[in-house]
């Protein structure tokens, strides 16, 4: 169990890069964000939902695991906030490249209320939510690019 529990909390083993941990994390929710994208919606939303709640178990058990709170090691969440971001928004490099530089910035400086989440909610709750709440941000800049026609 402890093996599947690094797997998965590490984003495959980059969370246990010496730099930029959570960036190389992000670059994994790029792939699954694709995969979400070209399934039906109703699709997509269950399953990012599922993978949701299984980041905040895996991330709940990583913590307790290695006795540290929110480890630099535990990417799964920058996964999950990389697929939010990126839900149903047309697949381009630009589109791609701006949904992950807006989920990195707003994940590195937890805007309010980013920041009160991870420190608020218990274990993998907060590890996740509020990576979860970042690629909301990140969800919103790019659909207000589109909306206003600069995307």
């Amino acid at each position: 169990m402890k093996y599947f529990i690094t797997i998965f909390a590490s984003g495959l083993g980059t969370g246990f890069f010496p730099l930029a941990s959570g960036t190389w994390g992000s670059l994994l929710g790029i792939p699954l964000a694709y995969a979400l994208n070209i399934t039906s919606k109703p699709l997509a939303l269950l399953s990012l939902t599922a993978f949701i709640f299984f980041a905040i178990w895996v991330s709940t058990q990583a913590e307790k695991m290695w006795q540290e709170k929110d480890s630099r090691k535990i990417v799964i969440d920058e996964i999950c906030g990389m697929g939010i971001a990126l839900l149903f928004i047309p697949f381009t490099l630009k589109t791609v490249l701006l949904a992950f530089l807006l989920f990195r910035f707003f994940d590195i400086t937890k805007l309010p209320p980013i920041n009160l989440l991870e420190k608020s909610l218990p274990g993998g709750w907060g590890v996740v939510l509020d990576d979860v709440l970042a690629g909301v941000y990140a969800w919103l800049c790019l659909q207000t690019a589109f909306y206003l026609g600069w995307l």
